[in-house]
């Protein structure tokens, strides 16, 4: 592939950043668009930190694909950041009731063993003892994944397009208003104010927004807006990340999950649930009533945090598939149109591997798309073991 060839990203996310960079890689010219400043502050990839896990309860395939992402992260570590950005703190998946077979506990854990990852199961004494910040009576059972973690997401983001510049990739700021095609062929964007970027290729990587840019795909992408919680713990010593690895907390049947304290003294927790439709350009802020539900499992399972002082709050606009899994494919009337989305909820840990899905799919077509996450206009409702789908 020669330095004729121009491919235009639009997005800077992690999955327009990821293609962006390994579309240079492969000697393609790239221009990367996207209103600053990066990470973008309505974005997805923006915020403190991501769960990077390969829990993935019997979907032994998303979990295979999550530890190849792994060693990507540590590579990520030695040679992309000027520090590390994704911290083996350990994942904790905890259970208001012992495991079962068909649960989501369960299953990630016979998973991981079965790979010969490391994983242990504890029971409520264990708990208590190694993070006592947890009430022990509430959650009888919990499954540890020490190899797992977390990453300081927006900062990553800021990282991985730092080295994209370095490596050769024109950063334009600025608004997509729409993909340019002729005769049914991508030839390029058109920004806000008129200006035009030319290009071989399209890459729309635009997240929450990416129907605004491919209105076809409204029916089966959905924006949907999650609350982000932080908390200020009185005493942050029995939050920090040696005693309080990242969690989720019976997370298939609350959708609590959280983190340890950073440096700064805040905990952050979030809810990996069904959300709200929203405006991603107009994303407000997160209701009151959240704070208050919070608050009342705060009291349940980590009762020296319910009085925690709110430190602040943002909504986080997924970009949900119909199915929950990715969309990372050729469009089949409009050669030279890629869509690289659909993360909903989840994508942000497979970030090392996203350009080369993308990537694949620009120079090899349908060819070169990962079976799972093909166009698929038609697919069925289905979500993610580990989301929570109630109210």
């Amino acid at each position: 592939m020669g330095e004729s060839r121009h491919a235009v990203v639009a997005g800077a996310g992690i999955f327009g950043v990821a293609a962006a960079r390994e579309l240079r890689q492969r000697g393609w010219n790239v221009t990367l668009v996207s209103p600053g400043p990066l990470p973008h502050p309505h974005a997805s990839s923006t915020d403190r930190s991501k769960v990077i896990r390969m829990d993935y309860g019997a979907d032994e395939e998303l979990s295979r694909l999550a530890q190849e992402a792994m060693a990507g992260w540590e590579s990520w570590n030695r040679e992309c950041f000027p520090r590390p950005l994704f911290h083996r703190t350990g994942f904790l998946l905890l259970s208001r009731s012992p495991l079962e077979a068909g649960g989501f506990e369960w299953e990630s854990l016979r998973s991981l063993a079965r790979r010969g990852i490391p994983v242990h199961r504890l029971d409520a004494e264990a708990l208590r003892q190694r993070f006592p910040a947890w009430n022990a009576h509430r959650y009888p059972e919990a499954v540890l994944s020490p190899t797992a973690g977390w990453a300081e997401s927006g900062e990553v983001v800021t990282q991985l397009a730092a080295a994209a510049v370095r490596e050769g990739v024109h950063v334009v700021d600025a608004a997509v208003q729409e993909v340019r095609s002729v005769g049914g062929r991508a030839e390029g964007v058109r920004l806000d104010g008129g200006a035009v970027v030319d290009g071989d290729a399209v890459i729309v990587a635009t997240g929450a927004w990416t129907a605004g840019l491919v209105p076809e795909l409204a029916p089966v992408f959905r924006p949907s807006a999650m609350p982000v919680l932080l908390f200020r713990p009185l005493d942050p010593g029995p939050f920090q990340s040696g005693r309080f690895p990242v969690w989720g907390a019976d997370i298939s049947r609350t959708g609590w999950y959280g983190f340890p304290v950073g440096d700064d003294g805040i905990l952050k927790m979030g809810h990996h649930g069904p959300g709200r439709v929203g405006d991603p350009l107009r994303p407000g802020r997160v209701p009151r009533e959240w704070e208050e539900r919070a608050r009342t499992f705060l009291r349940e399972s980590l009762p020296d945090l319910a009085d925690a002082p709110l430190a602040g709050s943002r909504v986080c606009f997924y970009c949900d598939t119909v199915d929950g899994d990715f969309w990372i494919a050729p469009h089949p009337a409009t050669a030279g149109l890629v869509v690289a989305a659909g993360g909903s909820g989840h994508g942000f840990k497979f970030g090392p591997l996203v350009g080369t899905w993308v990537a694949d799919a620009v120079e090899q077509g349908e060819a070169g798309v990962h079976p799972r996450f093909h166009w698929r206009p038609d697919a069925s409702k289905a979500r993610e073991h580990a989301r929570y789908d109630g109210e």
